[in-house]
């Protein structure tokens, strides 16, 4: 039986291929290749990776959206409304700086809740089956979500001169 990876596995890897692009490269390269070849090539362990490129997405959110800010403050004294509306204008930014680093596509382009076919030989990390899984593709359900895959990734070279540990500078009014 093939088990599926967990939520937090599966966004580790997509993570991984958007920050490693040697990474992506094999991944494109295995889904591009007809099934029987579908294992991936060893690769060095993500641990030896910069962490700039991360830190740098994380530091474009914080500065369009005050993402880092909003997170790091504990809102369980606030009101649904407050928390709501300071939602509303972390969602804008965070949604500006996604847009002008990547392209993102719907996996599937039927929309949700709409009855599909899940044909022979799909791709598990592209299609999440859930519910009453039994026996063999084809099978039929309900689309719950259509995924999501980053078709276009345009960060920027991170320079060297710079801490990428800095994800906003401390501010000082001066009087």
């Amino acid at each position: 039986m093939n088990e599926t990876p967990g939520f937090g596995t599966r966004l580790s890897m997509a993570w991984r291929v958007i920050m490693d692009a040697a990474f992506a490269g094999q991944v494109a390269k295995a889904l591009a290749a007809p099934a029987e070849k579908k294992a991936l090539a060893p690769v060095t362990p993500a641990t030896e990776a910069s962490p700039a490129p991360a830190l740098f997405l994380l530091s474009a959110l914080q500065r369009e959206g005050r993402f880092v800010d909003f997170l790091q403050q504990d809102v369980s004294s606030f009101a649904d409304a407050e928390v709501g509306a300071a939602a509303r204008v972390i969602h804008g930014g965070c949604r500006q700086a996604l847009k002008q680093y990547f392209t993102f596509e719907p996996i599937l382009p039927n929309p949700e809740g709409e009855t599909i076919t899940v044909a022979t030989g799909f791709d598990p990390q592209r299609i999440q089956l859930t519910g009453n899984v039994a026996g063999q593709p084809p099978f039929k359900g309900s689309l719950k979500h259509h995924g999501w895959v980053a078709s276009q990734v345009k960060l920027p070279a991170v320079s060297k001169t710079l801490d990428p540990r800095v994800i906003a500078p401390a501010e000082v009014e001066l009087g």
